[in-house]
């Protein structure tokens, strides 16, 4: 029947179910309460661990007075039962190739692991995995002021390892806040021990290889077990409420290097051409110095043989001189006048310029002959 129908002979004080109630106002066929549900719990528990069933009187159901103490017993061991299982699970543990394991056992190093499936003692040992070989980084930016007394915003970022995964897990409490501090004392000791104009330009390099070292040298005191892989000085520049003056600063250093590389372009053009000019110079001295030398030696040798020659033959070397000297003079000469006679007024005139053409062709021994006939022609007429 509907739930709402009213009730009838046959199914007298029903719910709508269908069910009676009991003697004591419940309805038999209803929800149990939580009693019940605890006893029926500890029943199938004590079942499960081997307890058994006490029989009693009066139509063979269990006592709810003896199963309480053998509940509280099933449900201690389950509980027993389910630490143990957790324990066992969470004892064992994998490292990764790229950690390292830092067992402390009751608080204290035991001993480090490598990469694997391990094993610790539940509730007596804890381990620390450290990456070490993961690259980490950490990035910093601030006002420095330099030793000039200039303030500079500066951008930094520090690549670090943790090489050492006891060091880095004990010996700190926060390994990388420490990191930070001493990265930030670095970059301002070696800022105060430069100037402006190094850091905005060229000195960046310099400086970030000063902090790095710096930076490794405080964490080394520290037992960190930090290496420091790379620093880089991403940007440094003036303060955004005086950037404008540096701007102009920064354009009339870079003018000053523009006219530094013409007049050093001019410098490589000019210097080695009047490297090369005085080069020749002292060539041609050199040359005419040994021109000179080897002239002068000649001219010695020759009159040294001529004296001997002359020793020998005193005439003939005169006359041979004469005839040379002669020549020499009349090759140099357009005109020659000869007087023939003294105290006459006759001279005799030969024009060795119109006959150079033909002299020019003559030999020594021509000139001689020549000499000859002129001398004794002049003797004849006189």
């Amino acid at each position: 029947m509907a739930w709402n129908e009213p009730p009838d002979n046959r199914n007298k004080d029903q719910d709508p179910w269908g069910r009676r109630p009991n003697g004591n106002g419940n309805q038999g066929g209803g929800p149990p309460d939580l009693d019940q549900i605890l006893g029926e719990w500890g029943k199938k528990l004590n079942s499960i661990l081997g307890g058994g069933k006490r029989s009693g009187g009066g139509g063979g159901g269990s006592s709810s007075g003896g199963a309480g103490p053998q509940n509280i017993k099933g449900l201690v061991l389950a509980a027993l039962i389910v630490v143990l299982g957790v324990g066992l699970y969470n004892s064992f543990y994998t490292l990764d190739e790229q950690e390292r394991g830092v067992v402390l056992r009751f608080g204290t190093f035991h001993k480090l692991e490598m990469p694997g499936l391990r094993f610790k003692l539940p509730l007596i040992d804890q381990v620390e995995k450290v990456n070490v070989t993961n690259l980490r980084s950490y990035s910093y930016q601030d006002l420095m002021l330099t030793e000039d007394e200039n303030i500079v915003d500066i951008s930094m970022t520090v690549q670090f390892l943790a090489t050492d995964a006891r060091a880095f897990a004990l010996n700190v409490r926060s390994p990388e806040r420490s990191l930070e501090d001493a990265a930030d004392s670095a970059l301002r000791h070696e800022m105060g021990g430069v100037i402006m104009d190094e850091v905005l330009t060229a000195g960046r390099a310099q400086l970030a290889l000063n902090v790095r070292d710096r930076l490794q040298r405080y964490l080394d005191n520290y037992g960190a077990g930090i290496e420091i892989s790379a620093v880089n000085i991403r940007e440094a520049r003036a303060p955004q409420e005086v950037q404008d003056a540096y701007d102009d600063v920064i354009r009339a250093r870079e003018d000053e290097q523009r006219l530094i590389n013409q007049a050093q372009s001019y410098a490589n053009e000019v210097v080695p051409l009047a490297r090369g000019q005085a080069q020749r110079q002292l060539e041609e001295a050199e040359a005419y110095r040994a021109e000179l030398v080897a002239t002068a030696e000649g001219d010695a040798s020759r009159f040294t043989q001529l004296a001997v020659e002359y020793a020998n033959a005193p005439e003939v070397t005169r006359e041979r001189l004469y005839l040379e000297t002669v020549s020499r003079i009349y090759s140099e000469v357009n005109k020659v006048m000869l007087d023939v006679r003294e105290g006459s007024n006759n001279l005799m005139y030969l024009p060795l310029d119109r006959l150079s053409n033909g002299a020019s062709r003559m030999s020594d021994d021509d000139i001689d002959r020549l000499s000859e006939r002129l001398e004794q022609r002049s003797r004849n007429r006189n």
